[in-house]
């Protein structure tokens, strides 16, 4: 059996694992190692960690990040049809067209309700 044909597969496994794990290995042992009660605390949010797991706290942060998740996977999808706009045709177009559409009819929809302002 010729392994020869495993070889590019093997050596992108080795320098992607490489790239990983030398900046990591780098960063750990020439780094300055000044720990505090700060820096080993848990961070949520934006607001204090050091409060009762149980409280009440808003959720403008997950919802602008849900937003932002949204909009931003719906606009990848215009790379892909701006690359192959040619071959899809008069279709296509509108077919995009009607997809953007109903994108702006939502960010109004979001902007109108508020959920993009931070107070």
């Amino acid at each position: 059996m010729n392994l020869d044909a495993y070889l590019p597969v093997i050596l992108f496994i080795l320098v992607g694992v490489a790239v990983g794990v030398v900046p990591q290995v780098i960063g750990f042992v020439l780094g300055p190692h000044r720990p505090n009660a700060a820096k080993n605390s848990p961070y949520e949010c934006g607001f204090e960690p050091f409060e009762d797991a149980r409280m009440k706290f808003d959720v403008r942060y997950y919802l602008v990040a849900i937003l932002f998740i949204l909009f931003d996977l719906e606009i990848a999808f215009l790379f892909p049809w701006a690359v192959s706009l040619n071959e899809i045709g008069a279709p296509g177009f509108w077919a995009m067209m009607v997809f953007l559409t109903i994108l702006v009819v939502g960010f109004v929809y979001e902007w109108k309700k508020g959920a993009l302002d931070w107070e």
